[in-house]
Formats: C-alpha cells, sequence, structure tokens
C-alpha cells in the first residue's frame, strides 16, 4: 500500500527558511492590504476568526493589528512552532482545514491565504464544506490564489510541494455548492519576483 502524502512535511523542511522569506513579502502590495482590510472590516467584533494554512504566523498578526480575534491553524508543527515563538500572544493549533476543531457555527471569518493551492482539487469541495459547517450566519472567506487565467485547474511545480492554479469561477461554484455565495473577487498581475501567474482573491459568504 502506498503511504498517504503528507503535504506538511514539505513545510516542515523548509519552516525556517520560509519564515525569513514571507516576513516582509507582501509590504509593497497595497491590493492584498485592500484586501485583507477589507475581510477585516466585514468580519471585526462579530467573534473569532481562523487563518488556515497560517506558516510561521505573519498574517494572522497582521489580522490581529487589524483588531480581530483571531487564531492560526497550519498542518506543518514546524510552522506551528515558529509562529508560537514569534506571536506568543497569539493561539496557533496544528490541524487541518477540512476538520476543524471548533463547534458548528462558531467562526466569524475564515482566511486561507494560498492554502488551499495545496489541496488536491478532489478534495477542495470538502474543504468548502468544512467552511460553511463552522462559519455563523453572515460570516465571511478571503480566499488568496495563484489564478489559472482562465483556464481549467492547473498543476504546478511550486518551491516546497505540489500546488494548483485555479479559476475563481471554478472555486465560487464549488463554494455555492457547499452554501457560501460570493461576496466579491479581486485580481492583480504579479509582481517582481513572484511566480508569473495573476493573483486572485475571492470573497465569499455565508448567508
Amino acid at each position: 500500500m502506498t503511504a498517504a502524502y503528507d503535504p506538511a512535511a514539505p513545510y516542515d523542511t523548509v519552516a525556517v527558511q520560509y519564515a525569513e522569506f514571507v516576513r516582509d513579502i507582501w509590504d509593497d502590495h497595497p491590493l492584498d492590504r485592500a484586501a485583507w482590510t477589507a475581510f477585516a472590516d466585514s468580519v471585526r467584533g462579530r467573534g473569532p476568526v481562523a487563518d488556515l494554512g497560517c506558516g510561521p504566523g505573519h498574517l494572522t498578526a497582521h489580522l490581529r493589528a487589524l483588531g480581530l480575534d483571531v487564531f492560526g491553524v497550519d498542518l506543518s508543527p514546524a510552522m506551528i512552532e515558529l509562529a508560537r515563538a514569534a506571536e506568543p500572544a497569539l493561539r496557533f493549533e496544528v490541524g487541518s482545514m477540512t476538520a476543524l476543531d471548533v463547534p458548528d457555527a462558531s467562526l466569524a471569518g475564515i482566511l486561507t491565504w494560498y492554502s488551499v493551492i495545496h489541496m488536491p482539487p478532489a478534495e477542495v469541495p470538502g474543504v468548502f464544506a468544512e467552511f460553511t459547517r463552522t462559519l455563523a450566519p453572515g460570516g465571511h472567506v478571503l480566499l488568496g490564489c495563484f489564478e489559472s487565467d482562465g483556464g481549467p485547474v492547473t498543476e504546478f511545480d511550486h518551491k516546497v510541494t505540489t500546488a494548483y492554479r485555479w479559476p475563481l469561477d471554478e472555486l465560487a461554484s464549488m463554494a455555492a455548492t457547499a452554501g457560501l455565495t460570493e461576496a466579491g473577487r479581486m485580481y492583480r498581475a504579479h509582481a517582481e519576483g513572484e511566480r508569473p501567474f495573476r493573483q486572485g482573491r475571492l470573497f465569499l459568504r455565508k448567508p
């Protein structure tokens, strides 16, 4: 029997290097900051927010600075260890976005920033179902990904582990099937030093 693929293992291996790489990576991207701010404005004061695939916690900390009651979840124990060391005042947990250890309808918001990209396409509908289960009515999701420029889902050679580019239309359709409505979307061109792919941001809401 073939052993199940463990997506956390590659990130455990490069955790320290990755944390250094992403520390200031989005400082020069005002559109990304605008997306995080819009998300924060939608969920602030309404309850806890989960940063799924939080890595070393840099965006978790940013959301806390924007006034959110936020905690981070990541599959990689090494990433969680770094996040706890960097942000000891915040809560970080090892866990999977397909089986979150939170009650039904308990979250005001979910950030998943370049973490769904590592899910095999067949598992993504289950991810959205878990978002629907855990979000309170009126809760919001902000999803960031590499966009496929309108083409099909496309696997590409990510520097750490297998990843996929997604058309936002397909992600929005899967989310709708799971009970989430599209609240908006954004695109931006790749910046210098980034993969030469268009970047997509999808805003979702649980009615």
